[in-house]
């Protein structure tokens, strides 16, 4: 039952998609919550290196199949280690100490357009007219839910060297987005075991620098917790999904769902921290969704963002 429930998911672009931002929600949560307790480069090092430890029984014969392919393109999986999971990751959690969740929250939304920027730069592929018009609505669904239907919310708002860091991280991540086009035709069980070793190695030095200067994790049992949520939640299972979201309906298309992240946000801050439901968040949420399924339809030039399918086999 479990293995036909996972063929099924597994050709659903909409549903990974949709659970890699509620997933991503929560490690925006969970992040914020132990900003004081965890050094960001002790819990990105602690997170990849366990995600790695957890994916590699099971990746293990991908990975000695896949390996003359691995070797070839191994500058590719390192750039993707670099972007996707080290910097993109050490940025984030570095910036929660600084940023404010509700600035977080609005910088979200800027993610659609860096990848597209990305795409067009990389591949030059242009959005269609449909993908423009789903980021303007869902983007105005995300403004409406954040500001509570009161535009002066905004006004008073100002970047900080937190948000900075966090654009820098939102710019990391849209290169990886559009980077995945080109992934080497490996199983995507390699695919995640080369990119989370690569992601741990290459936070080493961060990591150390950081320890070096004094800063200690604090090992309570919220803390555990949330190690072993984000290992899981944010770093395992939602980049299944989104690198496979990914390959189905390619980077552009997939953007928009970046508008997502805020609205479970405010959905996990109803059921967990009693905050109200108004008309704002169902007017916004409304919004989001109709954005996004505006621009995911199916670009007329059939299979123009998708990613180049693996070997066979994989």
């Amino acid at each position: 039952m479990f293995s036909s429930l996972f063929a099924w998911l597994w050709h659903q672009p909409y549903i990974l998609l949709s659970l890699t931002a509620l997933f991503w929600a929560g490690n925006a949560i969970v992040g914020r919550a132990i900003a004081g307790e965890f050094p960001p480069m002790a819990l990105s090092q602690l997170r990849w290196l366990i995600a790695f430890v957890i994916v590699l029984p099971f990746a293990w014969r991908h990975v000695r199949r896949d390996w003359p392919v691995i070797r070839r393109s191994m500058g590719t999986l390192m750039v993707l280690g670099l972007t996707g999971l080290a910097a993109f990751n050490g940025l984030q959690y570095a910036a929660l100490n600084y940023t404010t969740a509700l600035n977080s929250v609005l910088l979200q939304p800027v993610m659609p357009l860096l990848i597209a920027a990305c795409v067009f730069a990389l591949y030059r592929d242009r959005l269609s007219v449909a993908q423009i018009a789903g980021i303007a609505v869902s983007l105005v669904g995300v403004v409406i839910i954040v500001s509570g239907g009161d535009l002066s919310t905004l006004t008073g708002l100002s970047l900080n060297i937190g948000d900075v860091m966090l654009l820098v991280a939102f710019v990391v991540y849209a290169f990886y987005s559009a980077l995945l086009k080109k992934r080497p035709a490996i199983h995507w069980l390699s695919l995640l075991a080369v990119t989370f070793a690569w992601g741990a190695v290459l936070l080493l030095p961060a990591f150390a620098l950081e320890w070096a200067s004094g800063a200690r994790p604090a090992l309570t049992l919220p803390s555990v917790l949330a190690l072993a949520y984000v290992s899981l939640f944010p770093s395992l299972f939602a980049f299944i999904c989104f690198n496979r979201g990914v390959e189905l309906i390619g980077p552009n298309r997939t953007g928009p769902f970046f508008h997502l992240v805020p609205l479970f946000g405010t959905i996990m801050a109803i059921v967990f921290l009693g905050e109200t439901l108004t008309v704002f968040h169902l007017a916004g949420a409304a919004l989001i969704f109709g954005g996004i399924v505006l621009a995911s339809r199916k670009s007329k030039e059939r299979g123009k963002n998708r990613v180049a399918p693996p070997a066979a086999g994989s």
